[in-house]
C-alpha cells in the first residue's frame, strides 16, 4: 500500500524537479523573448510557457504513465534501432553539442563580458572556457556529493537574487515595453511556442522522468496510480515556479530596451539590469552565482552523457568519455553564445516534434493497445516533415539558398500542411496518423484485446 505523502513531500520533490530544469542557461531565453516581443510579451510568453514549462511536465508524466524504464525503453516502441538513435541524439543535444557548451558561454556573457573591453572578448572567452571546463573535468572524473550539495544551495540562491532583481524591475521598470520585433509582431504566440524549444527542457524531461519517479518510490509510493499522482502534484509545483520566474524575466526584458537597447542574446540583459539596479556589486553577485550554477549543470550533463555512452560501449571507459565530451564542449563554446543558439535551432526544430509526438503516443497508447504500427506511422510522418524543417532552418541560419529538391518539398508542404509557416506543419499529419492507424488497429482486433503488449518488439 502506498504511503500518503504530505504537502512538504510534494514541495521537496517539486523543488528538486525545478532545480533539474532550472539550468542557469535557461534564464537568457525569456529575457531575449521579452526584448523582442515588447508590447506582445504576454502573448509570446503564453506560447513560451507551453513548450518551456507545459511540455516538460508532460514529458515527466509520460515516463511514469507509460511504465517505461527510461527514454530508450519508451522510444524503442517505435523500433529498437530508433530508440537507440533517438536517445543518443537527445543526450548529445542536451550534452556536448549545445547545452553543455552553453553553460560556459552563458557564464562568460553574464559574468565576464561586462567587465572587459570589447577587444579582449575573444581571448577572454578562450581563457575563461579553458578554466571552466578544466574544473568541470576534474569534478566529472570524480563526482561527489559536494557537487550535489552546491547545486542544492545554488538553486535557492539564484531564486533569491533573481527575486530581488525582478521585484525591483516590477516596481521600478527601466522603461515602457517597446514595439514587437520580427515574428513577435504578427505571430507572438507561435513564435514564443517555438522559442520555448531553446530551453531543451522537454527533451531533458524524457531523461529526468525516471529520476523523479525514483524519488517518489523512495518515499513509499509504489503503485502506478500513486506514482503518477505524486509526479503530477510535484510537477505542478515545479511548473508554477518556472512559470513565475520566466514571466518575471520576460517582463524585465520587455521593459529594458529603452535603457539597454535591443541586444543579441539575453545574457547582457540580465547583467545590464543588475548593474542598473544594484551597481557593480549586483552584477558581480549575479555573475558568481550563475557561473557556479552553470558549472554544476555542466558537471551533471557531462556525467549523464558519459554514463549513457559508456553503458552503450563498455569498451570505452567512462573517464575517456568525460575527456572527449569536455574537450568537444570547450571547442564549441568558443564559437560564441549567439552561434551556439543559432545552430542549435535547426536540431531542435527536428527533435522537438519527434519528442512531442512520442509524449502524445505514451498517453494515448492504451487506446490502440500499444500497437507498434501506430508508433511507426505517427513518428514516420513526423520525421519526414521535421527533418525538412530542420534543413530549412539550417540553410536560413547559414544564409544560403535552399537546394532545388529541398525547396520543392518546402513549397509542397507550404501548400498542403496547415500551420507549416508557423513551424507546426507536423502537428495535423501526426494526429491524423495516430487516429487513422489507431482506428485500423481497433477494427482489426474487433474489440478483443491484442496479445500482451509489446510482444512484437
Amino acid at each position: 500500500m502506498d504511503s500518503k505523502l504530505s504537502m512538504k513531500a510534494y514541495l521537496i520533490i517539486g523543488t528538486m524537479l525545478f532545480a533539474l530544469f532550472f539550468g542557469a542557461g535557461n534564464l537568457i531565453f525569456p529575457a531575449q523573448l521579452g526584448q523582442y516581443a515588447g508590447e506582445n510579451v504576454w502573448l509570446a510568453m503564453a506560447g513560451f510557457l507551453t513548450t518551456g514549462v507545459g511540455l516538460p511536465l508532460l514529458g515527466i508524466l509520460a515516463i511514469g504513465f507509460s511504465k517505461s524504464r527510461d527514454l530508450q525503453d519508451l522510444s524503442s516502441r517505435v523500433h529498437p534501432v530508433y530508440g537507440l538513435l533517438f536517445t543518443a541524439a537527445l543526450y548529445l543535444t542536451i550534452g556536448p553539442f549545445f547545452a553543455l557548451p552553453r553553460t560556459a558561454a552563458v557564464s562568460y556573457e553574464v559574468g565576464i563580458v561586462p567587465f572587459i573591453s570589447e577587444g579582449s572578448m575573444t581571448v577572454g572567452l578562450i581563457v575563461f572556457s579553458i578554466v571552466f571546463f578544466a574544473v568541470s573535468l576534474l569534478l566529472s572524473l570524480n563526482p561527489t556529493q559536494m557537487v550535489e550539495s552546491i547545486g542544492k544551495f545554488l538553486a535557492p540562491a539564484i531564486l533569491v537574487v533573481l527575486g530581488i532583481l525582478l521585484v525591483a524591475a516590477f516596481f521600478s521598470p527601466m522603461g515602457e515595453a517597446g514595439p514587437a520585433q520580427e515574428g513577435y509582431a504578427s505571430g507572438a504566440f507561435l513564435t514564443g511556442f517555438t522559442e520555448g524549444y531553446n530551453t531543451m527542457d522537454a527533451l531533458a524531461s524524457l531523461v529526468f522522468g525516471i529520476i523523479v519517479i525514483s524519488a517518489v518510490r523512495k518515499m513509499g509510493v509504489t503503485s502506478s496510480k500513486g506514482i503518477l499522482r505524486a509526479t503530477l502534484r510535484s510537477g505542478v509545483v515545479a511548473a508554477a515556479l518556472l512559470a513565475v520566474v520566466y514571466s518575471g524575466i520576460a517582463f524585465l526584458g520587455a521593459t529594458s530596451t529603452s535603457q539597454l537597447g535591443l541586444l543579441e542574446t539575453g545574457g547582457p540583459v540580465l547583467s545590464g539590469a543588475s548593474s542598473h539596479y544594484f551597481g557593480t556589486f549586483g552584477a558581480l553577485l549575479l555573475a558568481v552565482i550563475i557561473t557556479l550554477a552553470c558549472l554544476t549543470t555542466a558537471v551533471g550533463l557531462t556525467v549523464a552523457n558519459a554514463e549513457f555512452f559508456h553503458k552503450l560501449t563498455p569498451g570505452i571507459s567512462y573517464r575517456t568519455y568525460v575527456f572527449i565530451f569536455t574537450v568537444f564542449s570547450l571547442v564549441v563554446t568558443n564559437a560564441g553564445l549567439s552561434n551556439i543558439i543559432t545552430y542549435s535551432i535547426p536540431v531542435l526544430m527536428f527533435l522537438y516534434p519527434l519528442a512531442i509526438v512520442l509524449i502524445m503516443l505514451a498517453f494515448l497508447s492504451p487506446l490502440f493497445h500499444h500497437s507498434r504500427i501506430v508508433y511507426v506511422s505517427a513518428i514516420g510522418v513526423t520525421f519526414f516533415i521535421a527533418i525538412v524543417d530542420g534543413l530549412k532552418t539550417l540553410t536560413g541560419s547559414l544564409g544560403i539558398a535552399n537546394p532545388t529538391w529541398l525547396q520543392s518539398i518546402i513549397d509542397f508542404y507550404s501548400e498542403v500542411l496547415p500551420l507549416y509557416a508557423d513551424g507546426l506543419g507536423w502537428l495535423v499529419p501526426a494526429l491524423a496518423a495516430i487516429i487513422i492507424s489507431g482506428v485500423a488497429v481497433r477494427l482489426r482486433s474487433r474489440g478483443e484485446a491484442e496479445s500482451p503488449a509489446f510482444t512484437n518488439r
